[in-house]
């Protein structure tokens, strides 16, 4: 059976990113560049589309690239324990910033409670608490900034 054999543009497209994608995967050592041959054209196989398409899924789960690409090392099926542990970790990671979020939500839904939306001369409750929050006062800024 005989691969077929394709330029990086239908490659983009088969995999469902831009060029510049592929490119970048390439510079980030993520996706290999095949040999161009003489006066030639590079060429991509299926195994290409399915390592790019490994590498989005893994973004949609919150894996960096770094991550990804340890994962790529992985793929072979030998080591799947090491797989589990990196999931259960980003699992752990994204619980903690869901709960992150939901704090954020619940602060900002009161905030937007408490505001009647006057433009009388009346103190906005939500103006009135970002001004008040100070560097030393770490409630609402750890709820705004534990993300980043």
């Amino acid at each position: 059976m005989t691969q077929k054999n394709f330029t990086i543009g239908v490659l983009a497209t088969k995999a469902g990113v831009n060029v510049e994608t592929i490119r970048f995967y390439q510079r980030r050592s993520l996706l290999a560049q095949p040999v161009k041959p003489f006066k030639g054209i590079r060429r991509y196989t299926e195994r290409d589309v399915q390592r790019v398409r490994f590498i989005k899924q893994g973004q949609k789960l919150g894996f960096s690239l770094d991550e990804i690409m340890e994962l790529l090392s992985l793929e072979d099926g030998q080591q799947c324990r090491e797989a589990k542990e990196m999931a259960q970790r980003k699992l752990v990671l994204i619980r903690e910033r869901i709960e992150s979020l939901l704090a954020m939500e619940t602060t900002l839904f009161n905030l937007v409670e408490s505001c009647t939306g006057n433009t009388d001369s009346i103190s906005c409750p939500i103006i009135h608490t970002l001004l008040e929050t100070s560097a030393d006062s770490s409630e609402l800024k750890s709820i705004f900034y534990k993300l980043a």
